[in-house]
């Protein structure tokens, strides 16, 4: 009877604490797992950090993880340029040809897209400017295209994010609640059924401006910055 008792015990104990251990899902070395997709915006890997820079008249672009992850907590560390909007995709989904979604930005009128083939869409955690007041907020990309949580009633989520300087993000997804933090400061916390799972993907904005899309003649080259990144998958099994 102990006997059982001991395997019964340690066989729960595995399925608590299975995947609650961190680990890099990027090598620090160079991009082997992770896949452009959506635009032209080139990444690179400098002294250990993801680096993504515009290019001219290029759409949003995006760095993806080439497998798909579903309960999770990602920590990482970004850094980005002032005038630059970015984010971080989480549980996304990337365009086969003739998908289509449900652009709901004026509920009063939704209309059915389509999307380019390899355009990646889903749940994004805003990572821009400071004077956005967005970043750490929960946002669906080229599909919904609303803010499921944008801070709005959260001050000291609205002025989390510091310009110029390494900015912690620490996201959690659980069943279908999505938490996020910036700098340590609470900031999104909503439940979502849209997605179970998907990749994760870093955005490089198309051509954009603190005060919106600007020309090929106005482009000025920025970038976005990302190290630091680790997984800590949740699945218990």
């Amino acid at each position: 009877m102990k006997t059982s008792v001991y395997f019964v015990s340690l066989i729960f104990l595995t399925i608590l604490t299975h995947g609650e251990d961190s680990a890099p899902f990027f090598n620090g070395k160079d991009l082997t797992g992770w896949t452009v997709r959506s635009g032209t915006a080139n990444y690179e890997v400098i002294d250990g950090v993801i680096v993504g820079t515009t290019v001219p008249m290029s759409p949003n672009t995006f760095l993806c993880t080439d497998r798909e992850y579903a309960d999770f907590e990602l920590t990482l560390e970004v850094k980005c340029d002032p005038g630059l909007n970015s984010g971080i995709q989480i549980r996304s989904q990337v365009a086969e040809e003739g998908t289509e979604v449900l652009n709901t930005k004026n509920p009063d009128n939704p209309k059915v897209i389509k999307l380019p083939t390899d355009h990646v869409y889903g749940n994004q955690i805003e990572n821009a400017m400071a004077e956005s007041r967005r970043s750490g907020g929960l946002y669906d990309e080229a599909r919904r295209f609303i803010f499921l949580d944008d801070l709005s009633e959260r001050p000291e989520a609205q002025k989390a994010f510091r310009d110029e300087e390494w900015n912690h993000f620490r996201i959690r997804c659980e069943g279908n609640r999505i938490q996020t933090w910036v700098n340590g400061i609470p900031c999104t916390d909503v439940k979502d059924e849209m997605d179970a799972k998907g990749i994760i993907g870093l955005q490089v904005h198309g051509n954009i401006s603190v005060t919106g899309r600007v020309s090929k003649k106005e482009y000025k080259e920025h970038q976005v910055r990302f190290r630091n990144l680790e997984i800590k998958e949740l699945e218990y099994w």
